[in-house]
């Protein structure tokens, strides 16, 4: 791998040249402005874990392209084995930033692609497969970082691809060369677009064959002519993007991933570089596998931000006294409780993990639906928990600014003290974090993330087996086991 590091990384990133923008102004450098550094570095601890003897074994993986060792977060899971380590990996992952850390979008994108242009390529007789594995094998050769790029504007939503007054709200292809295609629309909440390398565009919803042009599965550098990126907006920006560290809560890391909306502006790609081109009857499917394997990430992730949280609580109900109380004990227990829960579904749907016809490993996809669904509600009451337990003060704190002030500093210390022993600044720090980590962005994400609640609801419902169900029952009523 090329880039063994987080310092390689970093520096990678500097040898790119994205357009990005910003509160309507260009950045520069995604490493030093302070509204995106946070997210490299969260970014980097994925590859700082790949050289860490007690993380490798799930950070690092064997290609089972060219059999040389290559980053997780490139890897098409083989077997039960290495979707169980993806788990286990996200949750560390979690654990060690407390945010989003933004390669699981292309990570996911890669899996879902490698077995869909499998299969179109047995259907049809395309190359796509082939393509894809060429350009896979440069991806984990050179240890790329990859935004997965589904979502799309939709429009009016009342109204398919083919069909919208403004033709560009889905993505489409614009023209065919001899020598590739050219690409127009934009894709939005992109996670740690602005900091990885190559993006990967992908369909966002099944299609009919009316919409031919917006079949399209392809990938381009960041830095390609007519790619523009829009850095998006998240809760108590300002305080980062003015460097107050305490009042951010997490100094380190961003809040949540760091979304933009990538815009392509007749974008050329080559067609080495296009892996479906009008295939529409396998765009359901390659929905269908990415928010699945996507879906399953979250009740691992989203474990890792909460164990930082309930720890969080946790000191803070030390720092004031209340740790004892059998209320206190009760809440934190019912916090463990939801995120094992979560945790074990993220396990299961993996666990029940199954080969396609390529040798490429999906999960469990009814469950994968559960567990993300879990999220929707789990994280959000969790939250609810900590906020409960730290108090009111978490939202009313004076600023850094007010701490540091000569005059009334000290009756900051004063009176937003705790139990002797431990400094102010201590209870104000662990305040913070868990105000950066059940406001805003945060829970914003981890209701929407991988689909709306709705969206895994409908698949429950379609996965459901109800006509098994329906088989079962009338078996031990002694029904009849017709047609309906």
């Amino acid at each position: 791998m090329k880039i063994n590091s987080s310092a390689d990384y970093i520096n990678s990133l500097t040898k790119c040249s994205p357009i990005i923008y910003y509160k309507g102004k260009k950045i520069e450098d995604v490493t030093t402005n302070p509204a995106t550094a946070v997210h490299v570095r969260a970014a980097a601890m994925t590859y700082a874990l790949a050289s860490d003897p007690e993380y490798m074994d799930l950070a690092i993986a064997t290609s089972h392209l060219s059999g040389r060792t290559i980053s997780r977060f490139t890897h098409v899971h083989q077997n039960i084995e290495d979707l169980i380590k993806k788990v286990k990996l996200l949750r560390v992952l979690g654990q060690k930033t407390g945010t989003c850390f933004q390669r699981c979008v292309g990570f996911d994108g890669i899996n879902a692609t490698y077995s869909v242009t499998y299969e179109m390529d047995k259907k049809y007789g395309t190359s796509y497969f082939e393509r894809f594995k060429k350009w896979l094998t440069y991806i984990q050769d050179e240890n790329l970082m990859v935004v997965g790029a589904m979502t799309d504007p939709k429009g009016d939503r009342s109204k398919g691809p083919a069909n919208q007054s403004d033709p560009d709200q889905y993505l489409r292809i614009v023209e065919r060369l001899k020598d590739g295609i050219i690409i127009r629309g934009a894709k939005l909440h992109m996670t740690g677009a602005v900091n990885s390398h190559e993006i990967l565009v992908m369909p966002t919803t099944a299609m009919d064959e009316t919409c031919k042009d917006y079949a399209v599965i392809c990938a381009v550098p960041v830095d390609a002519p007519g790619v523009t990126m829009i850095f998006g907006r998240q809760a108590n920006d300002s305080r980062r993007d003015n460097q107050e560290d305490m009042d951010v809560g997490k100094p380190s890391f961003g809040v949540v991933g760091g979304e933009a909306v990538i815009i392509f502006e007749d974008v050329f790609v080559p067609w080495e570089r296009v892996f479906m081109d009008g295939e529409t009857d396998f765009c359901g499917d390659i929905v269908y596998r990415f928010a699945a394997h996507h879906r399953a990430n979250y009740g691992a992730c989203k474990t890792g931000l909460m164990d930082v949280l309930t720890g969080a609580v946790c000191y803070l109900t030390q720092i004031q006294g209340t740790a004892n109380g059998s209320h206190v004990k009760d809440k934190v227990t019912e916090m463990i409780h939801l995120s094992e829960t979560l945790y074990s579904s993220s396990i299961a749907c993996s666990a029940e993990g199954w080969p396609t016809s390529s040798g490429a490993f999906m999960v469990n996809t009814m469950l994968a639906n559960v567990c993300k669904h879990n999220v929707t509600r789990f994280h959000f009451e969790v939250a609810r928990l900590a906020t409960d337990l730290a108090g009111g003060f978490i939202a009313t704190l004076p600023g850094e600014a007010d701490l540091a002030n000569k005059e009334v500093g000290p009756f900051v210390k004063k009176y937003f003290s705790g139990v002797d022993g431990i400094p102010t600044e201590d209870r104000i720090k662990i305040g913070r974090l868990i105000e950066a980590m059940t406001g805003g962005t945060a829970m914003v994400e981890s209701m929407h993330g991988a689909g709306s609640p709705q969206a895994q609801r409908i698949m429950i419902f379609r996965e459901g087996r109800l006509g098994q169900k329906i088989k079962l029952a009338k078996t031990l009523a002694r029904i009849s086991q017709r047609d309906k």
